[in-house]
């Protein structure tokens, strides 16, 4: 028994020195309330501290949850004998308290807190292993109709206890369209909006769905699962657009009045109407049972139809689908007279109109619908005046309104003016209008000038568009202010441009000739101006203009120099960037309306690679062309007159550089900050970009990547993800922790291809939080791999003469038991 307890000590003893446990503070120390946190499922027989007792303290004793599973020794250690399982008690109150040589307690209890912390030994369950339910057709995106729950044993508060939901059957599957989606977190159910826009009962009343629940939050290989099966019935959508409402204007029932009806899928829901057109009047209103009412008397003629739209939401004020379009159309009622179109309506007529002929049309007007009997309108003649020489001269047509000439042509002289009363009428209302018709003289006489030639007239090429340079008068003996006796001048002869035009006084039949383009001495110097004098209204028959309607005058243009003229006011051209030296870029043309010389020159060269031909215009190269350094390339060109007052005009050059491929591949940023986190558990990779200064086709680059040496290809290996992208990939694990420096291939693939060697460096380091930092130096308190070897080695050393001092004093003893050193050194086994 004495050997055993021995052995049962030192057994204890290895255990806590091996591990480390005699660390001062760490795990061992002066006794004091402590909490320890121990995994559960671990292995038994594990220490978990060593108290050490201040004299007079010889033992320790532990009371509380220990559940017989918790025990301390004689010597303060403090171990656990079984498995701990969280889901059986999380938490294990003890206290310890430090005995004398008597037993009685000399320091203590102090109470010791064990949280047990869990691991994810518990797979989670769904509450039901089938779960039905219904949405209605058209329901609102993301709005649940359905909630899956599950439950898993392990700590919520970890991600052994985190759920994650997840929709991996939709049966049918249309068009591989999912129309339904779940909640990870929440496990609610709910449509997608493919889902809304597209379930339809009439051709899939069900659905079914598996969904899956996970632990660990569903990022974990290592998760454990469950699944449950869910019936949806899809029902028909009640939330639909009412008919269109016609209602009769002006109604005298009692407001408001119910037109129409809207009602949601569900009871609860709360109606609104929308008023898209923001009218100052909005005549309706809902309540909340979804009934539409008009709230007051419609009147067609001020808005003849109605769209607004009613709205439904859920109890925090969010729609609950999409809102219906409501149309109201006000029908008509006969509630307005004929209105004239003027208080007075007037109208000509020659004194030889024929008869039958049209004097003019009487258009009134009908607030009603159109095309309906209550705007169906009548005329008719009810008093002429005078009735000279006879009454009845004139008849209207019963629907038209037009007026005729009825028995006979009228003269000027039996009367110049007759005043029609002329009734018109719908199916209720009748009105009165007025109308005025002036007999006005025939056009038998012609415009005649006060004289044939107006002269010679000489004006500088200069002068101001807009001037008026000479007035004409000619004289027309018909009725004054009427259509026989205006005049219209007219230039027949002599201004094929349009340079020159005349302007009426239609009080004085005065012409005002004036300029209306710029006059040009270089193409008409002269110009013989001939005028024409006519009436708006056609002579009558067997009366012609006569050379008494014509005149003349003579125009002479003098010369003002002028600024040299650009055939066109941008030059361009377009060539490739490495064009040589001395080409030919293209040619600018310009003219001097006088015929004088022109001498060109460049302005805004400001990279100088760019020459002019003084005397043709022509442009050429004198330097690199460099399409990154700026395209389109604009300059200005001056043409200068040679001569007299040296005028210039300025054009502009435009030189468009097409693309070569004359710049190499590179990194598109500093890539200084790419690590991986040393020791790699398994390869890793890492991306990076690729570009280039050269102009690229709308499809982007396509570069190539390879490593640039045979000697990288044992560590490393680059793969391309797309025409600028790489990915850069570890072949093993085994990394020192320092920086690698890797030589990458760049092609870019043009024509001529152009490669380049990019260096990518990469750190292998220790990580924390997410960072790179390197490995600290060795910390005191921790044993180093030899020290903990001295230590095992000290340890067997001790045992051994442990040993023989037992053997030696149990032979002396001769067998005889000693019960105060038996109660001494006796402990109980760590194993059963």
């Amino acid at each position: 028994m004495i050997l055993q307890a021995h052995l049962h000590s030192l057994c204890l003893l290895m255990l806590y020195l091996a591990t480390g446990y005699g660390q001062e503070g760490k795990f061992s120390g002066p006794l004091k309330p402590m909490t320890f946190s121990i995994y559960e499922g671990q292995e038994p027989n594990q220490i978990i501290f060593q108290f050490k007792a201040n004299p007079p303290a010889v033992t320790f004793e532990l009371t509380g949850e220990t559940d017989n599973t918790f025990k301390i020794e004689r010597e303060g250690l403090l171990y656990y004998t079984r498995t701990l399982d969280r889901e059986t008690r999380s938490t294990h109150n003890l206290q310890v308290a430090a005995l004398d040589a008597n037993g009685a307690i000399v320091e203590g209890p102090v109470p010791i807190t064990i949280e047990v912390k869990d691991v994810n030994d518990n797979r989670p369950t769904f509450l039901q292993s089938k779960y039905e339910g219904s949405v209605r057709q058209n329901s609102r995106p993301g709005k649940p109709f359905l909630y899956v729950n599950a439950t898993d044993l392990d700590d919520p508060a970890t991600p052994n206890g985190q759920l994650s939901y997840e929709i991996v059957i939709q049966l049918p599957m249309i068009n591989n369209v999912m129309y339904f989606q779940i909640n990870n977190k929440t496990g609610a159910i709910s449509l997608t909006r493919e889902g809304s826009q597209e379930l339809n009962p009439a051709k899939n009343p069900s659905y079914n769905l598996v969904i899956s629940v996970k632990d660990m939050g569903g990022q974990s290989e290592n998760s454990f699962s469950d699944t449950t099966s869910v019936d949806i019935i899809v029902t028909e959508n009640i939330w639909k657009a009412p008919e269109p409402v016609e209602m009769v204007e002006n109604l005298t029932d009692p407001h408001p009045i119910k037109i129409t009806q809207v009602q949601w899928n569900d009871p609860g829901a709360r109606y609104s109407l929308v008023d898209k057109e923001k009218l100052p009047r909005f005549p309706f209103s809902i309540d909340q049972e979804g009934d539409i009412y008009v709230t007051q008397p419609l009147d067609r003629e001020e808005k003849d139809a109605y769209v607004f739209y009613a709205v439904a939401k859920d109890e925090y004020g969010k729609p609950l689908s999409y809102p219906l379009e409501i149309h109201v159309k006000v029908e008509d009622i006969n509630d307005n007279p004929p209105t004239c179109p003027s208080p007075v309506t007037v109208f000509e007529v020659q004194e030889n109109e024929r008869l039958g002929n049209s004097i003019g049309t009487l258009t009134a007007h009908d607030r009603d619908e159109e095309n309906t009997a209550n705007s169906l309108l009548n005329y008719r003649i009810v008093e002429q005046t005078p009735k000279l020489p006879m009454d009845g001269l004139f008849l209207i047509q019963t629907y038209a309104g037009m007026l005729q000439l009825a028995k006979q042509s009228l003269k000027r002289q039996d009367t110049p003016q007759y005043n029609l009363t002329i009734e018109v009428s719908d199916k209720d209302f009748k009105t009165l209008c007025f109308v005025q018709i002036n007999v006005i003289d025939i056009n038998d006489q012609i415009p005649i000038f006060e004289k044939s030639d107006y002269g010679n007239l000489t004006l500088a090429e200069d002068t101001n568009v807009g001037s008026t340079i000479l007035t004409i008068q000619a004289t027309d003996a018909d009725e004054p202010f009427t259509g026989s006796s205006k005049i219209l001048y007219h230039i027949i002869k002599g201004d094929s441009e349009g340079r020159l035009g005349v302007d009426t006084d239609p009080h004085t039949n005065t012409g005002y000739v004036i300029i209306k383009k710029p006059l040009d001495f270089e193409t008409a110097a002269v110009s013989n101006i001939v005028f024409k004098a006519e009436n708006p209204e056609p002579l009558v028959f067997g009366v012609t203009y006569n050379a008494s309607s014509f005149a003349k005058f003579t125009l002479f243009v003098t010369d003002v120099n002028e600024a040299p003229e650009f055939s066109q006011y941008v030059f361009q051209a377009k060539v490739s960037e490495d064009v040589a030296i001395g080409t030919k870029l293209g040619n600018v043309t310009a003219k001097d309306p006088e015929g004088l010389d022109i001498s060109y020159s460049l302005r805004g060269d400001t990279r100088g690679w760019l020459k002019i031909d003084h005397v043709t215009g022509e442009i050429f190269s004198v330097a690199p062309l460099d399409r990154e350094a700026g395209s389109p390339y604009r300059v200005q060109v001056v043409a200068t007159e040679v001569g007299r007052s040296s005028l210039s005009s300025v054009s502009q050059f435009h030189l468009i550089l097409t693309d070569v491929n004359d710049n190499p591949p590179r990194l598109a940023k500093d890539y200084t900050d790419l690590f991986f986190c040393h020791p790699l558990s398994a390869p890793g990779s890492l991306i990076f970009e690729a570009t280039d200064d050269d102009q690229h086709s709308f499809r982007g680059p396509h570069f190539t990547f390879s490593l640039a040496s045979e000697s990288l290809q044992n560590d490393w290996q680059v793969s391309k993800i797309n025409g600028t992208h790489a990915r850069l990939s570890t072949r093993h694990t085994d990394f020192e922790e320092r920086e690698y420096v890797v030589l990458i291939h760049v092609n870019d693939g043009g024509r001529p291809p152009l490669e380049s060697i990019v260096s990518l460096p990469v750190t292998f380091c220790s990580c924390g939080e997410g960072s790179c930092f390197r490995p600290a130096g060795h910390q005191p308190g921790i044993p180093t791999v030899g020290m903990a070897v001295g230590i095992l080695l000290t340890t067997l050393l001790v045992i051994g003469i442990i040993l023989a001092v037992v053997f030696i004093r149990m032979k002396k003893d001769k067998g005889k038991d000693n019960v105060e050193s038996a109660q001494a050194y006796e402990v109980k086994p760590l194993r059963s």
